[in-house]
């Protein structure tokens, strides 16, 4: 099989593609958690926030996204969360999750962020042991959020 032509773009997040990615990962998330758990940013927080968005596209067929929101101002080191962060079943295990999480590392760097941190659930296994093995470690809630038994807690430096 020929490899993927792969792109990633900067996009609104209210395009027709991110918000079918969005809804989709929306779906995949709520049968596992309660609402009170589940964090992610509606399209209209992502644009009202400013978070930068991003489409992964293989051979021009939108299989993931992922999205950066940047903290200066609440007290502690700048960092830039996580948000987003979806490759669509079919497209997995292609190391496509790992190019959204090298943009959004770029992303922060190119704005002198050297920290990353997310959140995450409990139940997604398979996006724990990514972040694990590309250098996240846990730590304990960070900004808004509380102790959810449901959720982890991430940060990775950023070299």
């Amino acid at each position: 099989m020929a490899p993927d032509a792969v792109t990633i773009t900067r996009e609104r997040p209210d395009t027709a593609d991110a918000v079918q990615l969005i809804a989709e990962l929306e779906a995949y998330l709520e049968p596992m958690y309660p609402a009170e758990s589940r964090h992610g940013l509606s399209v209209e927080r992502l644009l009202t926030e400013g978070v930068a968005f991003f489409v992964l596209r293989a051979d021009g067929v939108p299989a993931g996204c992922a999205s950066i929101k940047l903290v200066e101002d609440d007290g502690e080191t700048p960092y830039g969360e996580v948000k987003r962060m979806y490759v669509r079943p079919e497209f997995r295990g292609r190391g496509f999750a790992i190019r959204l999480l090298d943009q959004l590392e770029d992303y922060a760097r190119e704005r002198n962020i050297g920290l990353l941190r997310l959140e995450t659930g409990i139940y997604q296994t398979e996006a724990i042991g990514l972040y694990e093995r590309v250098g996240f470690h846990r730590i304990p809630p960070f900004g808004p959020y509380t102790d959810d038994p449901l959720s982890r807690y991430y940060e990775k430096a950023l070299g």
